[in-house]
């Protein structure tokens, strides 16, 4: 039996929506371990990064020289140039200028590992 071609394209959408970026995220964000986000909670607050972003529940995180952070976890992208995703975002924090050449954003100093914790904790605000 022959398939209606509005109903094959109404199925291309609905499997070509199912992989987009939003489906995709539910995985990897929002299930990072409860003591990986805490502890990128924690190194928010050690690396400072409040001294230039507004960081829910991040002591003393109000800074307004940088973006406030809040949802990030809802945002597409980072800087508003590159895709949100685990492992470009820890990518980011480790060394932002290697993603987007002239971005005002400093280099920290952060560990890999360090970064990783971060990244879990932004990426579970929404």
């Amino acid at each position: 039996m022959a398939v209606p071609s509005a109903t094959l394209a109404t199925l291309l959408l609905a499997a070509l929506a199912g992989g987009c970026e939003l489906g995709e995220r539910d995985l990897p964000y929002g299930n990072a371990p409860s003591a990986q986000r805490i502890a990128g909670q924690r190194l928010l607050a050690h690396y400072q990064c409040g001294s230039c972003h507004a960081i829910p529940d991040v002591p003393i995180a109000q800074g307004a020289a940088g973006p406030p952070l809040t949802a990030f976890g809802r945002r597409s992208y980072i800087a508003g140039r590159v895709p949100n995703r685990p492992d470009t975002l820890a990518n980011w924090i480790v060394a932002p200028a290697s993603l987007v050449p002239g971005t005002v954003m400093p280099a920290m100093g952060v560990s890999a590992a360090d970064a990783r914790d971060m990244a879990a904790y932004l990426l579970a605000l929404e």
